[in-house]
């Protein structure tokens, strides 16, 4: 199936487009068939400085900060509306570059984040406390204490996208830290540039002022800048929780407030009343939505030993319908991996899998007749034990482990036993035992027999432990873009 799109190739700093200064550029191929798509600027040290120059003259200077809040509210809509507008573009374009299949390109990948962008123009930024007073309290000798609580915008945010989920992923970021009034550089993800950079032609459209919205280009060199300049105040990263933590230290010599969404090996917990079919389905869209390319995917499955065998061959049976290929095409359950890099590293910790004992009950190899793209079959492995590095190491692609327990108590060790904490979900017919355990798991989220949130924009979006620092979404992502300012006086 053949989609017609555009897409910028174009830097976009200080209200402009631009190539940038350097003559290096990014190649940008589509992960299905290897072909090219686009070359883009590839962001000099200049390139990025100019960026955040134009971000902190705009914050400094400019009317975004100081503008109400509802007045940013009525541009976000713009924003909403621009975007609702080409939302056909962003589906191709998110197709061909991130390998999305139809279904999710459609949804998660371009409609969710402009629900997200609705929300916060319409009900978060009407509702919520950007000023309170504080009562009045008696200071002896001094007089009555009194003033307000201001929430004011946290200052210049670098904000670091990744590949899997590009558009998805920059507007968590971009969202609320508008809203909060801050300035923004944003970086996209070096494998996936073009959804970022079309926000570029949407600020636009939607009035931002310029400055306001910055996006870059570049890989380790670029983000380094960002992470250390003096002049940017606060960091969003979401990726690996090793250069999660590269971040972290680059951040820290300046005391920037960074905010963190990292890796998950999320556990799913069945327990032997839980129900099977609930289960099974849950564990097949963790092993191959988007190729298991997720943060928050289930991707260990915990089920008592008494239903272990029966939820395997389940789980294989409907592994076998699974249908890898064109994400173009309606048809196709699963797309591609990113890269060949990024399949390779896939490839490498089965085979590891396989040395430790594990058992690979279905998948393991690359699919027949699909000569061309970064493809792996969907790949289940049994006879798995916590410790073993396929318990403990996030694929991204699309592998399962399964591994028994006898006990509820057990069954929460194993789960808390990582050093991850995203998500989670217990599947069992007693809800109140089920929801006990929920309280138990180290994890900033659990659902109960498939009930969830999802992408509920009223719900907290982060985790626990070596996931990440800090929340997203709604109320609780602005939250995260915001200072809060004591003024006070004292009444004689």
């Amino acid at each position: 199936m053949t989609t017609t799109y555009s897409f910028s190739s174009r830097l976009y700093i200080d209200g402009r487009h631009t190539d940038g200064t350097a003559d290096a550029r990014i190649v940008v191929r589509n992960p299905a068939t290897e072909e090219i798509l686009a070359e883009v600027p590839d962001s000099s040290l200049t390139d990025v400085r100019r960026a955040v120059e134009a971000a902190r003259r705009a914050f400094d200077e400019g009317p975004w900060p100081r503008m109400r809040p509802a007045e940013r509210g009525a541009v976000l809509l713009r924003l909403a509306e621009e975007l609702e507008r080409r939302l056909p573009e962003l589906v191709a374009v998110n197709m061909a570059e991130a390998g999305s299949v139809r279904a999710l390109a459609e949804t998660l990948q371009t409609r969710v984040p402009i629900a997200h962008l609705r929300d916060m123009a319409e009900r978060v930024i009407p509702a919520f406390a950007w000023e309170r007073p504080m009562d009045p309290t008696i200071a002896p000798g001094i007089g009555i204490s009194q003033g307000v609580l201001r929430r004011e915008a946290f200052g210049v945010c670098a904000l670091i996208s990744a590949y899997n989920f590009p558009f998805f992923l920059s507007m968590m970021k971009v969202i609320p830290a508008l809203a909060a009034g801050c300035t923004v550089v944003l970086k996209a993800a070096p494998q996936t540039p073009l959804d970022s950079l079309l926000l570029g032609d949407f600020a636009d459209a939607a009035g931002l002022p310029p400055g306001v919205l910055n996006i870059v280009t570049g890989d380790v060199e670029a983000g380094r800048e960002l992470t250390t300049h003096p002049m940017v105040d606060l960091v969003s990263f979401t990726g690996s929780d090793t250069v999660g933590r590269v971040v972290y230290a680059q951040a820290a010599a300046s005391m920037k407030k960074v905010v963190l969404e990292l890796g998950g090996k999320s556990a799913s917990i069945v327990r032997a009343d839980g129900d099977l079919g609930g289960a099974v389905r849950s564990a097949l869209a963790g092993m191959t939505t988007h190729a298991g390319q997720g943060c928050s995917l289930l991707t260990r499955t915990l089920v008592h030993e008494s239903v272990h065998d029966e939820l395997v061959d389940r789980l294989s049976a409907a592994l076998a319908g699974v249908r890898v290929g064109d994400p173009a095409d309606p048809a196709t359950t699963m797309g591609p991996l990113i890269s060949a890099a990024q399949r390779d590293k896939v490839e490498k910790l089965i085979q590891v899998g396989e040395e430790e004992g594990a058992r690979i009950v279905c998948g393991g190899r690359r699919p027949a007749g699909l000569d061309k793209g970064y493809f792996l079959e969907p790949t289940l492995l049994a006879a798995v034990d916590n410790a073993m590095t396929v318990a403990r190491t996030e694929f991204f692609g699309p592998v399962g482990v399964v591994i028994p327990f006898r006990t509820d108590e057990e069954a929460v060790h194993i789960a808390n036993d990582s050093p991850y904490g995203l998500g989670g979900a217990v599947w069992s017919a007693d809800t109140p035992a089920a929801y006990d355990m929920a309280t138990r798991l180290r994890t900033g989220g659990v659902t109960i027999n498939g009930g969830s949130a999802g992408v509920n924009p009223r719900a907290a979006f982060g985790g626990y432990k070596q996931s990440g620092l800090g929340r997203e979404w709604g109320e609780f992502g602005l939250d995260e873009y915001l200072q809060t300012k004591t003024v006070s006086w004292a009444a004689r």
